[in-house]
C-alpha cells in the first residue's frame, strides 16, 4: 500500500523514498529501476557532463511513466542556464545542493518546479526556509558524499530541524531499511532518501568491487576526510589512500577525483575517493532497487505496528 504523507504528495509517488543524486551513478539505469519500483529516481549534475545528463533524462522516458527528479548541484555545475536546462527536460522536482538556496529557489518555483534543498544543519534549513522552498532534505553526517565540516549526527539534526520548520523533511544519512525510515519519521521526517543503499542496488552502475567493498564493510569502515579544508569535507569508505588521507589529507581534496571514473567503473578502489555512508556497516545483500523498497516498506509498516502494539497508549494503558 502507499505511504501518504506531504512528501508522497508534492511528488506524486506511492512511496517517499528517494535515491540520492550521486555523481555519475544516478543516471537512468538506477533512477529509472527506483521510479518503478514506487520511489523517487534522481538524475545527478555533480559530474558536470550536462550534454550526458540530457540523454540520461531522455532515456528515463523510455524507461518509466513513473515521476522523476533531478538534482543540481551548485557547487559543480557552471552552466547559468541551468534553470533553463532542467525545466526543458519537463522535469517537475528538484532538489538543489551545495550552496545558497537563494540562487535558484524562486528561478525554479516560478518555471513551476517543486524545490527541495539539502541542508547540513539548522542555520542551513532556515535560510533554505526563507529562500522559499517547498521542502528540505535534512542530511546528517553519516552519510556518505560531501559533508559540512562540522558534521551532525541525524538522531540530532533531523529533530532539531523539524522542531523548527514547517515544511516536510526528508531524512538523509544512516538510512537503509525500514527500521531506518520508521526512526526517521519518529523524529519528523516524511520521507527518507538513501546513497549507500543504491550504489550497492543490483541496478547500480559501479563497478562490482565497490559492491563488494560496501558488502564487507563494518560501520566503523568509513573516514571523514579534509574537516579542514581546504575544499569540501568527506565521507569515504576506508582504503590505503582514504585512511591515509585521514591524518594527512592532500593539498587539493578535489584533485583526487581526477581518476574518479577509474574507481566507479573500472574497480581500481585505489585510483580515487569511494564516498560512502557509515550505513554500509549494515548492508550485506546486493538487491534490485525493487526488492529494496518492498522490503523497506514492509518493515516500515511492521516497525509502526510492532511499537504501537508495545507502546502504543503507553500499551494501551498496561492493558
Amino acid at each position: 500500500m502507499a505511504i501518504h504523507t506531504r512528501v508522497s504528495a508534492q511528488l506524486g509517488v506511492a512511496y517517499p523514498i528517494v535515491q540520492a543524486p550521486m555523481g555519475w551513478i544516478a543516471r537512468a539505469q538506477l533512477a529509472s529501476a527506483v521510479s518503478n519500483a514506487g520511489g523517487m529516481g534522481i538524475i545527478e549534475t555533480s559530474s558536470g557532463r550536462l550534454d550526458e545528463v540530457r540523454e540520461e533524462i531522455r532515456k528515463m522516458r523510455t524507461l518509466t511513466d513513473k515521476p522523476f527528479g533531478v538534482n543540481i548541484a551548485q557547487a559543480f555545475v557552471r552552466d547559468p542556464d541551468i534553470v533553463r536546462f532542467v525545466a526543458d527536460q519537463g522535469v517537475r522536482f528538484v532538489t538543489t545542493s551545495a550552496g545558497d538556496p537563494n540562487r535558484y529557489c524562486q528561478a525554479l518555483k516560478d518555471e513551476g518546479l517543486i524545490v527541495y534543498h539539502v541542508v547540513p544543519s539548522l542555520a542551513a534549513a532556515l535560510k533554505a526556509v526563507e529562500a522559499g522552498v517547498d521542502g528540505l532534505v535534512v542530511e546528517g553526517g553519516e552519510g556518505g558524499g560531501f559533508k559540512n565540516a562540522r558534521e551532525v549526527a541525524t538522531m540530532v539534526l533531523l529533530p532539531l530541524v523539524c522542531s523548527k520548520v514547517e515544511v516536510p523533511v526528508i531524512a538523509a544519512g544512516g538510512i537503509t531499511d525500514g527500521i531506518g525510515m520508521a526512526a526517521a519519521f519518529a523524529l519528523g521526517a516524511e520521507g527518507v532518501q538513501m546513497g549507500t543503499r543504491m550504489v550497492s542496488a543490483a541496478e547500480s552502475p559501479v563497478n562490482p568491487a565497490w559492491k563488494t567493498a560496501i558488502l564487507e564493510a563494518k560501520e566503523t569502515d568509513t573516514v571523514f576526510l579534509n574537516r579542514f579544508g581546504p575544499g569540501p569535507a568527506l565521507r569515504a569508505l576506508r582504503t590505503e589512500k582514504t585512511t591515509a588521507y585521514e591524518k594527512t589529507p592532500p593539498e587539493n581534496i578535489m584533485g583526487e577525483f581526477a581518476r574518479a571514473l577509474d574507481l566507479y567503473f573500472g574497480g581500481d578502489m585505489e585510483a580515487s575517493i569511494a564516498l560512502c555512508g557509515q550505513v554500509a556497516g549494515r548492508i550485506d545483500e546486493i538487491k534490485p532497487a525493487a526488492q529494496i523498497l518492498e522490503e523497506t516498506v514492509a518493515e516500515f509498516e511492521a516497525t509502526v505496528e510492532r511499537l504501537d502494539r508495545l507502546y502504543g497508549r503507553a500499551a494501551r494503558v498496561s492493558s
